[in-house]
């Protein structure tokens, strides 16, 4: 395929892309951001992987 067809199809594909406004859900959105902030449940996350894999390095013993 030459170059011109392949940016034609690539421009088809992009203008397709740009005016596609799929339905939006707005209820499931709003319970998607009303659960427990990520900021919270990210710390909780790593200071539970924290506790678990604690180990020290033999190096810094020394």
């Amino acid at each position: 395929m030459g170059r011109g067809r392949q940016k034609a199809k690539h421009t088809k594909v992009a203008r397709e892309l740009k005016y596609f406004s799929p339905e939006t859900n707005y209820s499931a959105l709003e319970r998607e951001l009303a659960t427990k902030s990520s900021a919270e449940s990210e710390e909780d996350m790593w200071a539970e992987y924290a506790d678990k894999y604690d180990i020290e390095d033999e190096e810094d013993e020394n």
